[in-house]
């Protein structure tokens, strides 16, 4: 019995692995800035408190806050990122491979 011709298909792969690993390592990178920024803006904030300028109710944002960081609710996040990242694409399930060794690379 002879192996099936994956010729064919050898484009689609070799592009979505690729693609993936693109997205992977650029979310990684906007992931780092966006650290950045709101922890630049966490001492921002700080400074005007500190100096009198605000008040902050720090227990009104933990209270709106935690339940985006429940564990449902990033599984649920990371579900919709994969279904829009990979929506339409025959060749998903490399895209999928290439975008999370581009999240471990970046």
């Amino acid at each position: 019995m002879n192996p099936p011709d994956l010729t064919p298909y050898l484009g689609q792969i070799t592009f979505g692995g690729l693609a993936g690993y693109a997205v992977g390592y650029a979310l990684k990178k906007i992931g780092r800035l966006l650290a950045v920024g709101l922890g630049l803006l966490f001492i921002a904030l700080q400074l005007l408190a500190q100096a009198g300028y605000v008040q902050v109710d720090w227990t009104r944002i933990q209270k709106d806050v935690e339940p985006l960081l429940d564990q449902p609710g990033l599984k649920s996040l990371w579900e919709r990122l994969l279904s829009t990242l990979t929506y339409n694409l025959p060749f998903g399930a490399s895209f999928v491979g290439g975008l999370l060794l581009g999240l471990r690379a970046g």
